[in-house]
């Protein structure tokens, strides 16, 4: 994946001072830590209440229970997310071995909500190279928004064909990548060279991505 030029087009402006990896890792990882110890909170708070209401009210209902079973629903939704939903470990290693490059555009198509969090269709586009391959983007910390500012422009990290990070101008938005159509880029993959592949090997882009990783039904 190469960088747009810039230099050849008067009218184009330069592409903003990429963002500081270390800090985009940071700010996702406290992201996803502040997502996950909400949610524990949560269903804490559910499990204690028949606890709370039998000792301090010496109420005895079954109704009461229905907290109990809700607080283990979050429970178990969590540990789903953090298994499924989360990939800033996998962006992480992306980010060591591809450098950001700025991409002026950035489309939305669709989103789909999944148990596991919201799965959206994107194209990034670049100035002067057609035929960019529809991907698929989840948050890398579990939020199901999609970002404010992502239309000005995103910082991509990866090959398209093989999928990579996009990260959001100011650091906080971080999306990991891959293909909607694994089998429709495969001749894309074939024809890179030696130095791509290997980067991609690399990152650990060369598979497809399992169904309940990339929390969509059919991915």
């Amino acid at each position: 994946m190469g960088a747009a030029s810039h230099a050849d087009d008067p009218q184009t402006p330069p592409p903003p001072a990429a963002p500081d990896v270390a800090q985009i890792l940071r700010a996702n990882y406290l992201s996803l830590a502040l997502l996950i110890a909400k949610r524990l909170l949560i269903a804490t708070v559910l499990v204690a209440i028949p606890v709370a209401a039998d000792r301090l009210l010496e109420l005895d209902s079954p109704f009461v229970m229905v907290f109990t079973v809700a607080g283990v629903g979050v429970l178990v939704l969590t540990v789903h997310r953090l298994i499924y939903g989360i990939r800033v470990s996998q962006c992480a290693r992306v980010l060591r071995t591809y450098p950001l490059e700025f991409h002026p555009r950035v489309l939305k198509k669709r989103e789909r909500w999944t148990q596991y969090g919201n799965v959206f269709e994107v194209r990034v586009t670049t100035r002067g190279q057609h035929g960019a391959p529809l991907m698929l983007a989840v948050n890398a910390a579990g939020r199901r928004r999609w970002p404010e500012g992502a239309e000005e422009g995103v910082w991509l990290a990866g090959d398209l064909p093989f999928g990579g990070v996009m990260v959001v101008r100011g650091g906080k938005g971080m999306f990991f990548l891959k293909p909607a159509d694994w089998d429709k880029t495969a001749r894309k993959r074939e024809e890179a060279g030696a130095e791509r592949l290997a980067q991609a090997q690399q990152a650990k882009l060369t598979h497809r991505t399992k169904r309940a990783v990339m929390m969509r039904p059919g991915a």
